[in-house]
């Protein structure tokens, strides 16, 4: 069996769920100390910081400690689904592996002259992303790294936005016999025509982060005695060209006679530069160790969408673990490639400091 990586199996087995992260925090400031960071804390934020070095130059590397709901059973080994050595836990690919190959990565680097590196395990990413946006007007870094799970070999340069919205209709109550349209069938049409005029904005857009992607979550409905209602939430993930603002401006005609209230926090995508230094340094560390390396970009939003229209350096999002088994009852890190992205972000800090 693989070595375990002690970083990685300590935090997986401490289950931090988006609002109980406190003792995974707590752990991961003390084992940055453990490996000889200059200070680690807690920031009010309730983020974990690890600072090595203190040069004025800063190289900082943005993970999340928080996981979605629900503890798996953390254990090590094979199995007949995955014949190698793998680690299983809640938050082993989403995202405490990326997190942990990052602490032990500076570790393994140590201070640099004229540089600093910090590496901050961010709260309620999963959530509202209060940690980074935190953090996004605290820190001027050079440049940044994020960690989300893309394989050792890939580097990713984008991710999609996103907006929410409840959209509600309430009309008068409507006889089953009559031809009139119910409050029901009205919602159902209103998604219809989100659709419809989704497909045509998708028209001649082949890849997925840059099409407009619609999704309809807790439908519902009810009624008293003069009025009924029907209600769904909908979610929008945004391509780079229809920001927030627009979206919702769409959707206001679209839905057209409903009442349409957006939730949370709206996002608008997010694309890195391809080439610069930060990338360079990468790719040439990818293809060191063997690798053909490529650019990924993501259908999903990251931390990346908040902090990097803020910092405005170069920046990309790395990790280990296959980005399909995020929230799933399955996820699992293989070993062998945390320790291949451990060595690629190794080569890769020391090549950007050089």
């Amino acid at each position: 069996m693989a070595s375990i990586p002690d970083t990685l199996l300590n935090l997986v087995k401490n289950y931090s769920p988006s609002g109980s992260e406190r003792p995974a925090v707590e752990y991961l400031v003390g084992r940055m100390l453990a490996l000889g960071y200059t200070r680690a804390f807690i920031d009010e934020a309730g983020n974990a910081v690890g600072v090595m070095g203190n040069g004025p130059r800063q190289v900082l590397l943005l993970g999340h400690i928080d996981t979605v709901p629900g503890e798996i059973p953390v254990r090590v080994g094979r199995d007949i689904i995955s014949p190698y050595d793998v680690l299983r836990g809640r938050g082993s690919v989403d995202a405490k592996g990326p997190l942990a190959c990052f602490t032990d990565a500076v570790a393994q680097v140590g201070a640099r002259d004229g540089w600093q590196f910090v590496v901050i395990g961010a709260v309620e990413e999963e959530r509202d992303s209060d940690g980074a946006r935190h953090i996004a007007p605290l820190y001027h870094p050079d440049f940044a790294i994020i960690g989300e799970p893309n394989r050792w070999d890939r580097v990713s340069l984008g991710y999609k936005g996103t907006a929410w919205a409840g959209i509600t209709v309430r009309q008068e109550q409507v006889h089953t016999a009559a031809e009139q349209e119910n409050a029901c069938e009205a919602a159902v049409n209103i998604w219809l025509r989100l659709k419809a005029w989704a497909e045509e904005f998708n028209l001649g857009r082949e890849r997925n982060f840059n099409r407009l992607m619609l999704t309809m979550r807790d439908l519902s409905s009810g009624s008293d005695d003069y009025t009924e209602w029907a209600r769904f939430s909908l979610g929008a993930r945004l391509p780079l060209n229809l920001d927030p603002a627009a979206w919702y401006a769409h959707l206001n005609g679209l839905a057209a006679g409903a009442q349409v209230e957006p939730q949370g926090f709206a996002i608008p995508a997010w694309q890195c530069e391809k080439n610069t230094p930060l990338v360079r340094a990468f790719l040439g560390a990818i293809r060191a160790a063997g690798g053909t390396p490529s650019f990924v970009y993501k259908t999903g939003t990251a931390d990346l969408n908040i902090v990097a229209p803020v910092w405005k350096c170069p920046a990309l999002v790395y990790g280990p673990g296959d980005s399909a088994l995020d929230h799933t009852p399955d996820e699992h890190l293989s070993l062998e490639e945390y320790n291949k992205a451990l060595e690629i972000l190794v080569s890769s800090l020391k090549i950007l400091v050089q």
